[in-house]
């Protein structure tokens, strides 16, 4: 697969993400998703989705999970982006990993996402939790670590 592979978004997504952004919003979520904005790469506008970041090893990352995705072409054309839970602004820097620190990374994701998996099954990207499969994704769906900004 190529990098400017992308795969269409499911025709919902976009209604289930104003609702997480708007429930996010709340403050009421201590867990799971957050909201991730980043400049667009033709708008220059700030562009908002939830995203789930995972934690290993005291570093926090994300996985693109939809190949070709806008907020992913956004993070690799201005990596600069900031986290919101609640009214919690987070200033990080996206960095895109290369394939050999993305794998292992993607291998962990099943267990450590779960609500993850099944996204990326309605995708068609996989077919359960399966570490050999969501390594396989290596170099279609890319891993960002969430550096802070201080």
């Amino acid at each position: 697969m190529s990098g400017s592979e992308r795969i269409r978004p499911p025709w919902w997504l976009k209604y289930v993400n104003k609702v997480m952004i708007a429930v996010n919003r709340t403050g009421l979520l201590k867990d799971g998703p957050v909201v991730l904005t980043v400049t667009g790469r033709k708008s220059g506008q700030p562009r908002s989705t939830p995203i789930t970041p995972f934690e290993v090893d005291g570093r926090r990352y994300v996985v693109g999970g939809l190949p070709g995705s806008d907020w992913v072409r956004n993070a690799q054309a201005n990596p600069d982006a900031v986290l919101l839970r609640g009214r919690t602004r987070e200033p990080v820097r996206m960095v895109e990993l290369p394939a050999e620190e993305a794998r292992p990374l993607l291998r962990q994701f099943p267990v450590l996402v779960p609500t993850g998996v099944g996204f990326m099954k309605n995708a068609g990207l996989v077919t359960g939790p399966h570490p050999d499969e969501f390594e396989a994704l290596t170099g279609r769906c890319p891993v960002f670590r969430l550096d802070p900004v201080t």
